[in-house]
């Protein structure tokens, strides 16, 4: 126990401390935050469906026809309807043959790469992949190699040294810095190379594309380019939960190998009931994204004007580069004294000496909203 009471102390003397705080009411730009209403800039509802009334009123509906926990897993006897349903109509939207639901995103990849590879087989990973893909692909023992960020070039030259079967592993919209993958480029070099191409999409799916279909989508490619791909549904969708979308024999064999999908309980199905009435309205209202690239070009443009270090990104995730971490926390402190809550994101989650400002939009913020966190903004120390 003195070791970790050190180990804390280190954490809180270098900035790198991290501390739950208490929210109390729904997701929305007005939050109550350890009691207290804060302007909400650091929330993954792009679309600001995670407290629409539709939603909630589909979520009440299915627990009076299925109860509120599923009972088992998948498996066993805990496959609903409504989980069968919103499968379907998830490979639907996505224009695969079929889905497969998860638990949460992390479970999600924890199954696909652990169950497709092993010892002797090789994945291949940007560097900035998420942690549930670099965790992944150590559980599964097989050799993890990593390129550089988004260098198609830098990818092609680790199949030189790759062994058995290879896994491509990549983020479509990478969480800290909101660029996205060069997915066109990343699909041909790993067909070339008889690869199997999984996109972690948690952060484009309802966002970029066509209707929302996600960054694979925007990028002109399907299932034969990208045969793999999993995103989330407690993001721009509003709910809880994740899926894997593709073939006929790949979702079978995840059924067959997925570990993290066999023993686990499936999700409540009523969560599946709200999930199915926000897919519609991420089809039908595309106001929303509309309004959300509204709001990203506008910020961008006088955010720029302000002297802010912006990271290279057009979608709702917006860094601001602080560099050290203390230097984020304070910025971060001095937006909470504002009345504005943006959290700092600090290593390891980032790389050291990046720590910035995870800025996220939502197509709920209004433009006195953001005028409210321009202005904060402008007042930084250090911000001419």
């Amino acid at each position: 126990m003195d070791d970790l009471q050190a180990e804390l102390a280190r954490r809180r003397a270098e900035g790198l401390y991290r501390q739950r705080r208490v929210v109390g009411g729904p997701q929305g730009p007005a939050l109550v935050v350890d009691g207290r209403e804060l302007l909400s800039f650091c929330s993954n509802d792009y679309l600001g469906l995670a407290a629409d009334p539709r939603l909630a009123e589909a979520l009440t509906d299915g627990v009076r026809r299925y109860g509120v926990g599923s009972g088992a897993a998948h498996l066993v006897s805990g496959h609903s309807t409504a989980h069968h349903a919103l499968e379907e109509e998830l490979a639907a939207f996505t224009g695969r043959d079929r889905a497969l639901l998860f638990s949460t995103g992390y479970m999600a990849n924890l199954g696909v790469i652990a169950g497709l590879a092993g010892r002797g087989d090789t994945v291949l990973e940007d560097r900035l992949d998420h942690a549930s893909l670099i965790d992944a692909a150590r559980l599964s023992q097989a050799r993890l190699r990593r390129y550089a960020h988004a260098d198609v070039a830098a990818l092609e030259t680790q199949f030189d040294r790759v062994s058995g079967n290879c896994l491509v592993a990549t983020d479509g919209v990478f969480s800290m810095d909101g660029d996205i993958a060069p997915l066109s480029g990343l699909a041909t070099v790993s067909t070339a190379h008889d690869a199997w191409l999984l996109v972690d999409d948690a952060h484009g799916l309802g966002v970029l594309g066509e209707g929302g279909r996600g960054s694979v989508q925007a990028a002109g490619l399907g299932q034969a380019e990208v045969p793999i791909l999993m995103a989330t549904l407690g993001k721009a969708l509003g709910t809880a939960g994740a899926f894997v979308a593709g073939s006929e024999a790949l979702i079978e064999t995840l059924i067959q190998q997925a570990r993290t999908y066999i023993y686990t309980t499936a999700m409540p199905p009523a969560v599946a009931e709200a999930t199915r009435v926000a897919l519609k309205i991420v089809e039908e209202e595309g106001w929303r994204r509309e309004c959300l690239a509204g709001l990203v070009a506008r910020f961008r443009h006088e955010a720029a004007g302000l002297g802010l270090g912006l990271m290279d990104s057009s979608t709702p995730i917006q860094p601001v580069l602080a560099g050290g971490a203390e230097r984020a926390l304070a910025w971060s402190r001095s937006l909470e004294d504002a009345g504005i809550l943006v959290t700092a994101i600090r290593p390891p989650t980032v790389p050291a000496g990046t720590a910035r400002l995870r800025i996220t939009f939502s197509a709920s913020h209004t433009d006195a909203q953001l005028d409210r966190l321009l202005d904060a903004l402008s007042r930084l120390p250090g911000v001419d």
